[in-house]
């Protein structure tokens, strides 16, 4: 008869100890800080911090200067078209990127009498079409980003859609599972 009970006991036990450990986890993981987003204090707190870093310090220098002050206008200019996502007239300078870029593929535009890099992130399916482009074509193209960097005398569209003659030559494709 002890036996018995023993037996009966023992699985319950070791099931009732795997529950309980496994409650254990679940609230550990529940109890992680979640990444909530910064409210406006903090960030121009950890702004504030970043400023005072060697690299802040040369950026701010950067942003300064009369080349950072121009890249920074001519992201200005187009900022509207960026918001509202709508078209800007562009004229190819040039096929290739300044001379140590990191940015993939390519080309120089000028737009409303400034120079931009378009940057591009094609399929291998839309290369042959954005290959095709010469200097002096006049495109058609929307971005809902501008960007720019100390390294680069120009702001970086990074470009959506680009119309040639009227037809599509190039639409990004979203990326597959999230944004």
């Amino acid at each position: 008869m002890k036996k018995l009970i023993y037996a009966l006991m023992l699985p319950l036990v070791v099931v009732s100890g795997l529950v309980f450990a496994n409650r254990e986890i679940k609230t550990e993981t529940a109890k992680k800080p979640s990444s909530k987003s910064l409210s406006i204090a903090e960030r121009k707190a950890e702004r504030k911090k970043w400023e005072a870093t060697p690299d802040g310090i040369k950026y701010k220098k950067w942003e300064a200067s009369p080349e950072g002050k121009k890249v920074l206008a001519g992201a200005v200019k187009i900022r509207k078209h960026i918001h509202a996502f709508t078209n800007m007239e562009a004229v190819v300078t040039s096929l290739s990127l300044p001379p140590g870029s990191r940015l993939g593929f390519g080309v120089m535009a000028r737009i409303n009498g400034e120079d931009y890099i378009v940057k591009f992130e094609p399929e291998k399916s839309q290369l042959e079409q954005l290959h095709s482009l010469k200097v002096n074509d006049k495109i058609m193209l929307r971005s809902h980003s501008v960007s720019h960097a100390p390294k680069y005398s120009y702001p970086i569209i990074f470009c959506e859609y680009v119309e040639l003659d009227g037809k599509v030559i190039f639409k990004r494709v979203p990326r597959k599972g999230g944004c």
